[in-house]
């Protein structure tokens, strides 16, 4: 078995998304543990096409790239969301719902409509994280949050779904919640334990 790998604090670190809400909560993640963080974005560096089966593989798919083309280690996200009465869609097209513009706007409307005459509500969102290096080393973590789609959306905080999926628990959604709270309980952050544990704590 391969030996676990872990980052050093004071190194930087590629954050292998062009989306500015993930480098923004990756970011602040990060902050914590002296790692200075750079978008893909920043860099200059091209999206790689997400052809993956999986969350999983299309995170791998976006670190490998962008430590190779940076020469640093690199952080990738794939997250989604996930709705019980749709068989798990829009799942890991759940970007491509969005459309070419990457309209969110668009991509809740299709759930809404997809979703109209089924009862269940249940939802969830995945993310999976990939830290992969320049030699092709990867870690890799997976985090999810369970809740229920509302409709119309509500709130302007957050990004993508964020204002249809209210979290179990709460009686506001992602895109009403401090993005203090949100960072706590998100699918991302429970990626990202996994994450500190393993490799930075």
């Amino acid at each position: 078995m391969t030996a676990r790998r872990r980052l050093v604090g004071g190194g930087r670190l590629v954050i292998a998304s062009h989306n500015r809400g993930k480098v923004r909560e990756i970011g602040a993640m990060l902050a914590p543990h002296g790692i200075a963080a750079v978008s893909a974005g920043d860099l200059g560096l091209a999206e790689p096409a997400e052809t993956g089966a999986s969350f999983a593989d299309n995170a791998a798919l976006k670190a490998l790239a962008a430590a190779r083309a940076a020469n640093l280690p690199a952080l990738a996200d794939d997250s989604g969301l996930a709705v019980a009465a749709l068989d798990g869609a829009p799942g890991i097209y759940s970007a491509r719902w969005a459309g070419p513009g990457k309209d969110f706007g668009v991509a809740m409307e299709r759930v809404r409509r997809e979703l109209a005459g089924r009862e269940d509500r249940r939802a969830w969102f995945v993310c999976a994280l990939c830290l992969a290096w320049p030699d092709g080393h990867t870690e890799s973590f997976e985090g999810t949050v369970h809740g229920t789609i509302v409709w119309p959306p509500r709130g302007e905080r957050g990004f993508g779904y964020d204002p249809v999926f209210q979290p179990d628990g709460y009686d506001i959604t992602f895109g009403e919640m401090d993005p203090a709270e949100k960072d706590r309980i998100s699918h991302r952050a429970a990626a990202f334990r996994a994450l500190v544990e393993t490799c930075l704590g």
